[in-house]
């Protein structure tokens, strides 16, 4: 008979993996940020999820280079329906009708205007569709590399899955968002581009401190779990 193991951090980190995740979709639909710099000609402007979301990808690196695909594919999942409660909260609380004193110094419009993008199609399928393809991505090639290099170079390892990972979250969420009508086509590339590079700088930079955590964690759970015989099937139990 199989037994779980009960690991002293794996729940804490799987909570503050979801936490950054549903505050940087909140921040995503809220506001656009530009902070006047160009790259080639093209605005770095980017959405307020932006500052946050790449964390979830080094929590994501964390949690398939300590405890393996499987269990990181259950924190992945966790996260996916704790977005999709969120949504479906903005939404509702959307569509019920406003009291009085507040329709005066806020109101729907302004409620719509910033938190509505939580509740409209385009960014909830988009920030789904991303989150869950670019996550699943970023786990897989992790978890294949590091049987591939025997455990070395855990800097690659990090840096490489999420230079994959993170080019299919940006990419599927802006062309959703874009299709959708949420952003103008216009800023495609913008978004895209900015998203991506400022996504896989703050990985990179990270790189000291995943080093870190990873050593830490390796040595309180006794766990260094190599995926040689794992199903990477995303929707596998």
């Amino acid at each position: 008979m199989y037994i779980e193991r009960q690991y002293r951090f794996f729940d804490l980190i799987m909570a503050v993996f979801v936490t950054v995740l549903v505050v940087s979709n909140v921040a995503s639909s809220a506001k656009i940020v530009d902070l006047g710099l160009n790259l080639f000609g093209i605005p770095m402007a980017f959405d307020g999820g932006t500052i946050l979301f790449p964390i979830s990808y080094i929590f994501g690196d964390i949690l398939t280079e300590v405890y393996g695909f499987r269990r990181s594919r259950r924190v992945i999942w966790a996260g996916f329906f704790c977005l999709a409660l969120a949504s479906g909260t903005f939404w509702l609380v959307q569509h019920l009708p406003g009291e009085s004193t507040w329709q005066g110094y806020a109101g729907d419009a302004a409620y719509a205007a910033i938190l509505g993008g939580m509740a409209s199609g385009g960014i909830v399928l988009g920030s789904l569709a991303g989150y869950w393809s670019g996550e699943f991505s970023n786990s897989f090639v992790l978890a294949r590399l590091k049987v591939l290099t025997a455990g070395r170079w855990l800097w690659m390892r990090t840096i490489g899955s999420t230079l994959v990972g993170e080019l299919v979250d940006s990419t599927v969420f802006v062309i959703i968002a874009c299709t959708f009508g949420v952003f103008p086509w216009a800023l495609f590339t913008t978004l895209v581009l900015t998203n991506y590079l400022f996504k896989c700088a703050i990985e990179a930079l990270m790189t000291p401190i995943t080093y870190l955590a990873v050593g830490f964690l390796k040595r309180a759970e006794h766990e260094d779990f190599y995926d040689r015989d794992t199903n990477f099937n995303p929707f596998g139990v």
